[in-house]
């Protein structure tokens, strides 16, 4: 009797079993997502942002977070600022931010950087363009932003 109930309980279990939630899938990589500007009296800036795997040492991929802005506004028109960072988050969970550097152009530099060592799944990861101070550290208001879950 004791071998029926088992089998019974061991069937019901594999059969009858409550099917495991799919995690939140992680974005399709490589892919790139459109940054737009947050306030309307920058309307010409503009950048993209690039993701994808790579495996730059021996070891597991990383995921790579890239930056290409352009026509922002001069850093130190808003205050103590004097470069632009690339900001992404995870909100409540974690953040990374980047130095993005200027090119030497005549009319205004093109913004660029990247982060290559991001190990955590991309769900819900909002990425954006943040004026900073790069003596203090001090981080500023967002210029460009998406979420990259918009990433195609």
């Amino acid at each position: 009797m004791k071998q029926i109930v088992l089998s019974l309980l061991l069937f019901g279990s594999v059969v009858f079993s409550p099917m495991q939630t799919k995690a939140a899938s992680s974005v399709s990589v490589p892919c790139s997502s459109l940054l737009k500007p947050v306030d309307s009296s920058y309307p010409y800036a503009m950048g993209a942002a690039l993701v994808y795997k790579v495996k730059l040492t021996p070891g597991s991929l990383r995921t790579s977070i890239s930056i290409h802005a352009l026509h922002l506004p001069k850093p130190s028109s808003f205050g103590d600022y004097d470069r632009f960072e690339g900001f992404a988050f995870i909100p409540n969970v974690i953040s990374w931010r980047f130095p993005l550097y200027p090119t030497p152009e005549k009319d205004g530099p093109t913004w660029a950087g990247r982060l290559d060592s991001i190990t955590a799944g991309l769900e819900n990861v909002q990425v954006q363009v943040r004026l900073s101070n790069a003596k203090t550290g001090k981080l500023g208001p967002v210029i460009l932003s998406n979420d990259i879950n918009y990433c195609k």
